[in-house]
């Protein structure tokens, strides 16, 4: 995970919560006074963001003590207590919050993704994640997902080119679409590979036939898994495949016994819902 952005996240999260002063710590609790919380766990589930926890007490208060007991992707059971912080009580009070959203969301995500992958842990397909994320929680959302065992997509517009429905009909067809899309990465000198979707077989046999050396993945999109086993057998290995649209834990097994690569799942985040976890005051 990039430190630079996590540390941005978080600076940004921490702006937003405080404002001008936390004023329901700084009406009853001096400035300088240590105390102890821990993170208990109040949902079965995989436990994601534990680290996360770690590095915003950390920046925020460099003394403060970590205390870690379990990590992240370990299975986690209603009860268990993750980790314990000793620290300026400001800075417990102050990152609570960000702290619980982000590991609750992480959690969620990562538990579900637990259940796709399992679901699939006989096939050689992999299971990725999508950019239908949280504005500004995406570096997170992905982070959860790698936890729970899946395999980050693209993160953003900037780091492959995909050449989607749109791309392709603003363009005026999948010829045009992937023609530029290579020739503006050779006159670039770009490091970016090109993915692109097809709608049906038919485009599938012209991206088979106009695309090799130029495209290195073809989405299957919205195909059934008869469809995608016709398809496969067009590409015939010349280029990596990746299934996507409408798959969900109910048939994610049947698309993943056709051979196809990948199979991309945006309910993997924007599905997940937050697990339940609090992070109490130890009174000594």
């Amino acid at each position: 995970m990039d430190i630079n952005k996590l540390n941005h996240l978080i600076e940004e999260a921490l702006s937003e919560d405080i404002g001008v002063g936390d004023y329901s710590t700084l009406c009853c609790i001096p400035s300088d006074k240590k105390g102890k919380a821990v993170l208990k766990i109040k949902q079965d589930g995989i436990l994601a963001g534990v680290a996360v926890a770690k590095h915003i007490f950390l920046l925020k208060d460099k003394d403060a003590i970590f205390h870690q007991y379990k990590n992240d992707a370990d299975k986690m059971k209603t009860g268990d207590i993750a980790f314990e912080v000793e620290a300026n009580i400001h800075t417990i009070l102050q990152c609570e919050r960000l702290v619980l959203n982000c590991m609750q969301r992480m959690s969620g995500i990562a538990t579900l993704t637990d259940q796709f992958t399992t679901k699939i842990s006989s096939y050689k397909t992999k299971l990725l994640d999508t950019r239908k994320t949280t504005p500004n929680f995406r570096l997170l959302e992905k982070e959860a997902v790698r936890i729970g065992g899946g395999t980050n997509h693209r993160f953003g517009l900037y780091d492959m080119i995909m050449l989607k429905d749109n791309h392709i009909d603003f363009c005026g067809g999948l010829e045009s679409a992937i023609n530029k899309a290579h020739e503006y990465i050779v006159a670039n000198k770009l490091d970016l590979k090109i993915e692109v979707e097809s709608r049906n077989i038919e485009d599938v046999k012209t991206i088979c036939s106009i695309a090799k050396g130029k495209v290195f993945r073809i989405m299957l999109d919205n195909f059934t898994p008869s469809e995608i086993v016709a398809a496969l057998s067009i590409i015939n290995g010349d280029f990596e495949t990746e299934a996507s649209g409408g798959i969900g834990l109910h048939n994610i097994e049947e698309y993943a016994a056709t051979g196809v690569d990948y199979i991309s799942v945006g309910g993997l985040i924007h599905q997940a819902q937050s697990l339940d976890l609090s992070l109490k005051a130890v009174i000594i």
